[in-house]
C-alpha cells in the first residue's frame, strides 16, 4: 500500500522525483516554477495561500502527487465559485478553508494529477478525499486538469467548463502572411492596420528567452507587470526575485516581449514555452515618452509578437490567458477548459450537480455562438 506524505514546501521533494511524473513540456507544473513561487515570496498565508501537497510512495519512489493549496478565499484560481461560498454562508456553513489543486495565479491547462499510471492517480485522488474529511474542508478542487485526466474522476468529481480563446496553427501556417491568408478580408486588414500604426510611430520590439535577458529587462518587465496591477488596483503576487529564478532555472522557457521607443522599453509581455505550446501570461506598458498611449500596442505585444513567434518556432498552440471575447478577431478562437470540484456535504453535492450540468450546457452553447463569429474564412 503506497505511503501518504504531506509536504508545506515543494523544496521538501526532491525535483528529479517531482518531475519524473511528468513529461517536461508544460513548465507550469515543473518543480521549478512550482518552488520559485514558494520560495520568492509569490505565495503567501494572507493572500489565502498556504502549500498542502500530497505524494504518494512505494518505498523511496514518488508514484503520484498534485500541487495543493489550502485555501480561505478564492483569488487568484480563475475557475469561480463565490456563489458556491456564499450559498454556504446562508446556512451557516463555512466554504473556507477548502483544498485545491492547481497552479497559483494561473490558468493554464496542464497535468495536475502527476502520477506513473491511472491506478496511482485514482490513489492519489482518493487520497485528496481522505485529507479533505480528516481537515474537516468543505471541498477538493483541480483546476484546469486535462482531457486526459477527466476519465480517473468518480462520478462524485463534479465537472465545470468555462471558455477561453486559443490560437492553433492546424493548417501549417509558415509566416504571419500565410496566418493571416486564411482570413476574411474586413479582419485581415483590421490586424495590418493595427500592427502598421505600431510600426510607423516607431516601436520596435526585442524577443528574449530567459538566458538572453539581462537583469535591466527582467526589471523592467516586472516594472510593466506592477503598473498593470495598479492601474487596476490589485494586489501583485509575483516578485522580481521569481522572474529571476525563472531565467536561471528554466532559461529557454521564459520568454520576453519588449516594446522599445527611442532605445527605451515602454511594453512589455511575458510568456513561458513549453513543447507546442506558448503561453502568454502578464503584460504592461508606460506609455510612449510624453504619455501618450499607442493604439494596438497592447494587441502587438501580447498578441502578434506571440503568433510570429510560435510560426518562426513551430509552436502549434498560442494560449495568451483567459477571458476576452476581442481575442476572436485576432484568430484565437473559444476553447473549452476543465475543472472538477469534490463536496463533503452530500445535500449540497446533490444541488450543485444540476447547476453544473446546467452551467455545462449553457457554456457549450455559448462557445458554440462564439465559434460562428471566427475571422477565418473557412471557419477555423
Amino acid at each position: 500500500m503506497a505511503d501518504l506524505r504531506i509536504h508545506r514546501r515543494l523544496s521538501g521533494i526532491p525535483a528529479a522525483c517531482w518531475d519524473a511524473l511528468h513529461d517536461g513540456r508544460n513548465p507550469f507544473i515543473s518543480h521549478a516554477f512550482l518552488s520559485g513561487l514558494e520560495d520568492t515570496g509569490c505565495l503567501r498565508p494572507d493572500w489565502g495561500w498556504q502549500p498542502h501537497h500530497l505524494t504518494l510512495w512505494d518505498g523511496d519512489e514518488l508514484i503520484a502527487t498534485a500541487p495543493g493549496y489550502l485555501k480561505d478565499n478564492s483569488h487568484g484560481e480563475f475557475v469561480f465559485d463565490h456563489a458556491w461560498a456564499h450559498a454556504y454562508a446562508r446556512y451557516g456553513m463555512d466554504y473556507y478553508p477548502k483544498w485545491l489543486c492547481a497552479v497559483p495565479y494561473s490558468p493554464v491547462t496542464g497535468l495536475r494529477l502527476l502520477a506513473r499510471d491511472d491506478a496511482s492517480r485514482r490513489a492519489l485522488l482518493d487520497a485528496i478525499v481522505d485529507e479533505t474529511r480528516r481537515l474537516g474542508l468543505s471541498s477538493a478542487h483541480v483546476n484546469f486538469h486535462t482531457a486526459e485526466e477527466d476519465g480517473v474522476f468518480a462520478d462524485d468529481w463534479l465537472p465545470r467548463l468555462d471558455v477561453q480563446y486559443h490560437w492553433h496553427n492546424n493548417a501549417g501556417w509558415r509566416d504571419f502572411d500565410d496566418f493571416l491568408s486564411a482570413m476574411d478580408h474586413k479582419h485581415r486588414k483590421n490586424i495590418r492596420q493595427e500592427r502598421r500604426k505600431v510600426a510607423e510611430a516607431g516601436v520596435v520590439f526585442r524577443v528574449l528567452h530567459g538566458d538572453e535577458a539581462s537583469p535591466a529587462d527582467l526589471a523592467a518587465m516586472h516594472d510593466f507587470y506592477l503598473q498593470t496591477f495598479a492601474d487596476y488596483g490589485n494586489s501583485p503576487a509575483l516578485t522580481l526575485a521569481f522572474l529571476q529564478h525563472l531565467a536561471r532555472t528554466l532559461p529557454r522557457q521564459l520568454v520576453l516581449f519588449l516594446a522599445e521607443f527611442d532605445n527605451r522599453p515602454i511594453a512589455g509581455a511575458l510568456c513561458l514555452r513549453g513543447g507546442d505550446t506558448l503561453y502568454g501570461r502578464y503584460w504592461g506598458a508606460h506609455g510612449l515618452p510624453d504619455g501618450r498611449r499607442l493604439p494596438g500596442l497592447h494587441f502587438e505585444t501580447c498578441y502578434y509578437q506571440g503568433i510570429d513567434y510560435c510560426l518562426r518556432h513551430g509552436l502549434t498552440v498560442f494560449e495568451p490567458g483567459a477571458q476576452g471575447e476581442h481575442k476572436i478577431a485576432r484568430g484565437f478562437l473559444p476553447t473549452l477548459v476543465r475543472s472538477r470540484h469534490w463536496l463533503v456535504d452530500a445535500d449540497f453535492a446533490e444541488a450543485l450537480t444540476r447547476w453544473c450540468a446546467d452551467e455545462t450546457e449553457s457554456v457549450r452553447r455559448y462557445a458554440g455562438l462564439l465559434a460562428a463569429h471566427s475571422p477565418f474564412r473557412n471557419g477555423g
